[in-house]
């Protein structure tokens, strides 16, 4: 038979060149994997939908996008078709901005924190009150910071446990419960021993709704937002403790009367939570898709569902989990001890009247506060990688001028900017934490970074107190600008986002 008529009864096509897939994840521009939008997955679900419907047949058909209305117009789908694909599970990140039942959960968090910066930065202005009256020293009054941190550290690895055991509602109940007992303990001045436990309760029940904000705004969209206005409202908490408290004890009120705040608003934030998270967990689709995922994963494997001990192996060998708490440790060491001494620092080197420069404590916990309302968003637009390795060193320089100026204003208006500074810091690394972490092990390692950077809380401010009373205050400075160094470190060494290609 000839070419021509063969050519007759078969006729060639070009076809044409196939195309590289597009990337399956793709990330910001600080190498972040990012949600799909609307868009994507409405093509998403589409393309799978002409996969399934059978074998190509040569003519392609243009796809027109559906519009969200055009969805909700069609009929849902009946039951027992088969199971949903996993990608239809996917719905956006929870966003504040349009849902009410979101922004009361973020209300809600936010009232968690402003309770605990109350609870924490009251002990600094009553430590010289509670001194006189159990008639006791500065190494013994310091055990309510260890005994605090240890209560952190041991909330650590029972967290997701309490919150798979309890759901998230209940295991805030918890929470709060614990700050209750421990508040009306306090308030009848017990015997000391009794105060130190008391502190144990407190960092136990802080560190757990602490975890669970985290996680909770880690998890919306635009999530360094939502967390600046979390450690946001610690700040808020911050600046009015060391007010309330000196203003009560200077007329003569109890020491432990101030602690009557804190206890109102443990009972309030008790009932809000509740309230605010009750069936939390049936509006998950994130975790949903997780789930699809990994049953899906060990069906094919033949893999045991992992226990939470194994979870918790994972979380604590997990780099990021590892690094993130270096990070922190030296983040809040270098907070509370500034914090703490600084105004000793300002009074012995700067000859500053003790009735003044009180306020340079303040002041830093106004610049942490409107740092992270103010500064958060712009350094998500920025990305948060660059923006926390240029608020560190920011911080290391104005520290340094705090240690080289000899003169209080200029100390004070350098400590509040390195506040400032500071401040947007905690929720950038926190919300990138998040996005490198696994999340079936999210809420294990940030109740450990927490519990680590709580315990650098304690760790630094009582080193530097050892030190200080051997060669003076100004060892701040150094310690500071040191523990700045070690961020910088863990900053650099934290892993980034594998790069997928399929």
């Amino acid at each position: 038979m000839s070419s021509s008529a063969f050519g007759a009864v078969v006729r060639f096509e070009s076809a044409s060149p196939i195309a590289n897939p597009a990337a399956v994840v793709r990330k910001d521009r600080q190498g972040i994997a990012r949600t799909p939008s609307e868009y994507e997955l409405d093509h998403m679900r589409e393309s799978r939908q002409s996969h399934a419907s059978g074998p190509s047949t040569g003519v392609h058909m243009p796809i027109t996008p559906v519009t969200p209305s055009e969805l909700e117009s069609l009929p849902g789908s009946p039951a027992g078709d088969g199971p949903i694909d996993a990608i239809d599970a996917i719905d956006p990140l929870p966003n504040p901005t349009s849902s009410a039942t979101i922004r009361w959960r973020l209300l809600s968090a936010c009232m968690m924190n402003v309770a605990n910066g109350l609870n924490d930065s009251g002990p600094g202005a009553l430590i010289p009150y509670i001194e006189k009256d159990y008639n006791i020293g500065y190494a013994v009054v310091s055990l309510i910071f260890v005994t605090n941190a240890l209560g952190f550290i041991l909330a650590a690895p029972v967290t997701q446990l309490f919150e798979a055991k309890l759901g998230r509602s209940k295991s805030y109940a918890l929470s709060m419960s614990l700050l209750v007992a421990a508040y009306v303990i306090i308030l009848f001045k017990p015997p000391f021993p009794a105060v130190v436990a008391s502190f144990f309760l407190l960092g136990f029940g802080i560190a757990l709704n602490l975890a669970l904000n985290n996680v909770f705004c880690a998890n919306l969209a635009n999530s360094t937002t939502s967390l600046g206005a979390l450690h946001g409202a610690y700040g808020i908490g911050g600046i009015m403790g060391p007010l309330i408290a000196t203003a009560m004890v200077s007329d003569g009120v109890q020491w432990s009367f101030y602690y009557s705040v804190n206890l109102a608003l443990a009972v309030f934030n008790l009932a809000f939570a509740m309230w605010t998270f009750r069936g939390y967990e049936k509006e998950l689709p994130i975790q949903l898709l997780t789930a699809l995922q990994q049953t899906a994963s060990q069906q094919e494997d033949g893999h045991n569902v992992a226990s939470k001990k194994q979870l918790l192996k994972q979380a604590v060998k997990n780099k990021t989990t590892l690094l993130g708490a270096l990070f922190i440790f030296a983040y809040q060491g270098a907070e509370v001890s500034i914090s703490g001494w600084v105004v000793s620092f300002l009074i012995s080197y700067r000859k500053g009247d003790p009735s003044h420069v009180g306020y340079v404590s303040a002041g830093f916990w106004a610049g942490i506060t409107l740092g992270r309302f103010v500064l958060s968003h712009p350094a998500h637009m920025a990305g948060e990688k660059l923006a926390v390795i240029l608020l560190v060193v920011g911080s290391a320089a104005f520290q340094l001028m705090t240690w080289l100026i000899p003169n209080v204003i200029g100390d004070a208006v350098s400590v509040a900017i390195v506040g400032l500074l500071l401040g947007p810091v905690y929720p950038c690394a926190t919300a990138v934490f998040s996005k490198l972490l696994p999340r079936n092990i999210q809420i294990s390692s940030l109740s450990f970074i927490s519990a680590m950077g709580s315990s650098g809380g304690a760790v630094a401010p009582f080193f530097t107190g050892l030190l200080a009373q051997s060669v003076g205050t100004y060892v701040l400075h150094p310690i500071c600008i040191g523990l700045y160094g070690v961020m910088l470190v863990g900053w650099a060494l934290m892993p980034k986002v594998s790069k997928r290609s399929e």
